[in-house]
């Protein structure tokens, strides 16, 4: 089979994995620094249709990655890497930016709960899709909301730009509960949006200590990769060189 991109020489891939509401451009400037810095970089697709069949699509997208990869995932897109990383034997480490990091059997319905940051629940509309199984439930975030709730720190009209653009998520991606995390044999690496009121601040400093992770702090919203690219960037440089040792 055709690898999709190599590491070369041993150096680890970092494969970034966005969010719910979201689609592969709001890495770019976190892209864009990597790159600058010579290090092996792809965007993977998040299909925003479950747990099951993201990790499943992105665990493909992983084990296509020749040699090591440090696996970085945003919001949501944490959840589908602690599941997908652990079907990939060549994933050597996880990094998680204002991300879940859920535990076996968790949802990130129960997670979203038992936040007092997270106003999430309350900025969302429902739409519905069709599938073979019939209509089913999808959530976009109100427009009218996105700024307040998802990216408070990126300037109003980028905002407005990014509340028109977002994808819709599947609800099984908040129903379907996590199989086994990645996280409890790989290194790991959080950084914690302290104004985060999507995912919540509070809940994901939880998840990132019980996942013994290194945890950066970074002042900022749900988006820091968005709006704070280079701390972003510093944290997964800091998240190469630990598994490079």
């Amino acid at each position: 089979m055709t690898s999709m991109t190599s590491g070369g020489n041993g150096n680890p891939t970092v494969a970034l994995v966005h969010g719910a509401f979201a689609d592969s451009s709001g890495w770019s400037g976190v892209v864009e620094r990597l790159q600058a810095a010579n290090v092996p970089v792809k965007a993977v697709p998040n299909p925003l249709r479950g747990i099951e069949e993201d990790a499943a699509y992105v665990a493909s997208a992983l084990q296509q990655t020749d040699g090591p990869v440090l696996a970085v995932g945003h919001s949501y897109g944490g959840a589908v890497i602690t599941n997908a990383a652990a079907r990939a034997d060549n994933v050597v480490g996880l990094g998680y930016v204002a991300a879940f990091a859920p535990d076996e059997g968790e949802t990130l319905m129960a997670i979203e709960g038992d936040s007092h940051d997270s106003v999430l629940t309350s900025s969302l509309n429902e739409v519905k899709y069709p599938t073979e199984r019939g209509m089913e439930t999808e959530f976009l975030i109100d427009a009218a909301k996105f700024h307040d709730a998802f990216a408070a720190d990126v300037p109003e009209r980028e905002a407005q730009v990014m509340a028109a653009t977002q994808r819709p998520v599947s609800s099984l991606a908040f129903s379907q509960p996590t199989g086994s995390p990645a996280w409890r044999d790989r290194p790991v690496w959080s950084a914690v949006a302290t104004g985060d009121k999507a995912a919540g601040t509070d809940v994901v400093r939880m998840m990132a200590e019980r996942a013994d992770a290194s945890i950066t702090e970074i002042d900022g919203s749900h988006v820091i990769m968005v709006s704070q690219p280079q701390a972003v960037t510093d944290m997964i440089m800091q998240a190469l060189d630990g598994v490079r040792r």
